[in-house]
């Protein structure tokens, strides 16, 4: 029986050893994180003091990344390929689609037509390929624009619901003739 207690008692007060050691723990993780919070929490550097200069209490790698926001932004990239791809992709979806004009049935499917028409003419301009290759599309968007001017009602987008189908229409044709823009 000895031994067992003494083994028991030996547990015991290992595992006191330990819990007191993970209370320690505890405590001094707390105190640092409160201390940090402290000294984070007032980078002004008081009431007092110039807002625009660097705190006493920011970080070499804070003040590089401060400086860098407030260079210039970098050109943006080049358009990726896809673009075409996609805008013919979602144009190419409305294909199946019609409307009746005078029905009140054509608000949505003619102003999705148009929308995808005027993305697919932004991507075809933006195309690495530039505009010169997509030279009949864009010549078509430009005459059913000018059509059309700024007015996308659907009484206005009813009038010119031949063109602008027959747009689409055309505008698939020729993709269909140049797989390599939207495969």
């Amino acid at each position: 029986m000895p031994v067992r207690t003494t083994a028991r008692s030996g547990i015991r007060r290992a595992t006191n050893t330990t819990a007191t050691g993970l209370r320690a723990t505890a405590v001094a993780v707390l105190a640092a994180a409160a201390l940090v919070s402290c000294t984070q929490g007032q980078t002004d550097g008081g009431l007092r003091a110039d807002p625009s200069a660097p705190s006493a209490t920011a970080s070499p790698s804070a003040e590089q990344a401060a400086g860098e926001a407030t260079e210039e932004p970098a050109a943006p990239a080049e358009p990726a390929p896809e673009l075409v791809r996609d805008a013919f992709a979602t144009l190419q979806a409305t294909l199946g689609e019609t409307c009746t004009p005078g029905a009140g049935d054509c608000a949505y499917f003619l102003g999705r037509v148009t929308q995808e028409l005027t993305e697919l003419d932004e991507a075809m301009r933006a195309d690495p390929k530039g505009p010169g290759h997509f030279k009949q599309p864009l010549a078509d968007m430009k005459v059913l624009f000018g059509k059309l001017g700024k007015d996308r009602s659907t009484p206005h987008l009813e009038k010119f619901f031949t063109e602008i189908v027959s747009t689409r229409d055309g505008i698939n044709t020729w993709m269909q003739d140049h797989p390599d823009d939207y495969r």
